[in-house]
């Protein structure tokens, strides 16, 4: 799990949507146990509060559920959105993109230039990963 410092969006937002996505990529699956919040806390190095803020969000959702004395678990029944996911995505993106003074037109036509040239080079989105974290 990364939390980025720059995301103005707070810490357990994040936490929560960290979670939402090992869900949708299959890193997490139902019945799935969750670090425990001190182990989470402190890899993330936040407050526990913060991830027991998370977690409990989650649990209200129906995302997971708590075995007494033993953790938090993915519930059976969750199943990952990847629409819903998608479109958290794309609303972080035209935030950040309005925040620079870009309009959806110039987004939705750099993002697709961007895939263009990833397709073009199979191991580019590695390479624009490092340069993101680098930044």
């Amino acid at each position: 799990m990364n939390l980025d410092p720059r995301d103005a969006r707070p810490l357990y937002l994040q936490i929560m949507d960290e979670v939402r996505r090992a869900l949708v990529t299959g890193s997490l699956r139902p019945e799935d146990p969750l670090p425990s919040v001190r182990e989470l806390a402190s890899e993330l190095a936040v407050n526990p509060r913060t991830v027991s803020q998370a977690y409990g969000e989650l649990e209200r959702e129906g995302v997971v559920y708590v075995r007494r004395g033993q953790g938090t678990f993915v519930s059976p029944g969750t199943r990952p959105d990847r629409r819903a996911h998608a479109r958290g995505v794309a609303r972080r993106a035209l935030l950040e993109a309005r925040r620079n003074g870009l309009d959806v037109e110039e987004l939705v036509e750099i993002i697709r230039e961007v895939a263009a040239e990833e397709e073009a080079e199979p191991s580019a989105p590695a390479a624009a990963a490092n340069q993101e974290d680098e930044a």
